[in-house]
C-alpha cells in the first residue's frame, strides 16, 4: 500500500525531488547564464513555484553552492566509474574531458562563492585533485603516461584550456578540442619512450 500523499514519509519524498529539480535546472540556467541568472527562470524550469526555491534555498548563494557541491560530486563520481577502466591512460582523458566541459559550463560558480562556507568539510579543489591522482597512478602503472606527469601538472593543463576558452563561441566544444591534442601528446610521450628503448634494445642484440 503506497504512502498517503500527506505523510511525513512522502512530504519528505516529493521536497528531495523538487529540491533535485531545482539543482538541476539551476545548474542548466547557470550554463547558460552565468551565476545571475534569474531565480525566477530556474524556479520555471524546475516546474516549482518561487516560494518553493526560496524555502530551499533562502538566497542566491546557498543555490549556487548546492550546484556546485553536486557538479563536483558527479566529477569524482564519474573519476570512480572511469577507475575500472581497460586502458587507464585513455580513462584520465576522458576525465579529463568532463572536467573541463564542466569549467566551461560553471560560468564563475567559483568565484561567486568566494568567502562562502555553508560546509567547510566540502572541499572542491581536494576532491578533484584526488579523483585525478587517482586515475593519474592508473595510467603511471599501466605506462602510457610518463611517470615524470605530476597531478598538479594534469590540472594545470585542464584549468589552462578551461580559460583560454571561457570567453570563446561553444566554449565547451573548443575546450574539449584542446584536450584531445594535449592528450595526444601526453600519450605518445610515454609510448614513445617506450619504442626507442625498445628499438634501442634491438639494436644492441644486433651487434
Amino acid at each position: 500500500m503506497g504512502d498517503n500523499p500527506g505523510t511525513p514519509v512522502r512530504r519528505r519524498a516529493d521536497a528531495q525531488r523538487n529540491r533535485d529539480k531545482l539543482v538541476a535546472a539551476a545548474s542548466a540556467v547557470i550554463a547558460e547564464a552565468g551565476t545571475g541568472a534569474s531565480l525566477e527562470e530556474i524556479a520555471r524550469r524546475a516546474g516549482v513555484g518561487s516560494a518553493t526555491l526560496h524555502r530551499h534555498f533562502p538566497n542566491r548563494a546557498d543555490l549556487l553552492a548546492a550546484v556546485l557541491r553536486d557538479r563536483v560530486r558527479t566529477l569524482c563520481a564519474r573519476a570512480d566509474d572511469l577507475a575500472t577502466a581497460a586502458q587507464a591512460g585513455a580513462a584520465l582523458v576522458t576525465w579529463l574531458r568532463d572536467v573541463v566541459a564542466h569549467a566551461a559550463t560553471a560560468r564563475g560558480l567559483g568565484p561567486a562563492l568566494t568567502g562562502y562556507d555553508s560546509d567547510p568539510e566540502f572541499s572542491p579543489h581536494a576532491m578533484i585533485r584526488e579523483a585525478a591522482r587517482q586515475l593519474l597512478a592508473r595510467a603511471h602503472q599501466e605506462g602510457s603516461i610518463d611517470l615524470g606527469v605530476t597531478v598538479d601538472e594534469v590540472l594545470h593543463l585542464a584549468n589552462g584550456i578551461s580559460l583560454a576558452t571561457e570567453s570563446l563561441p561553444d566554449p565547451a566544444r573548443r575546450a574539449d578540442r584542446l584536450v584531445a591534442l594535449v592528450a595526444g601528446g601526453l600519450l605518445r610521450r610515454a609510448t614513445d619512450k617506450r619504442l626507442v628503448a625498445r628499438s634501442g634494445q634491438v639494436t644492441r642484440s644486433g651487434l
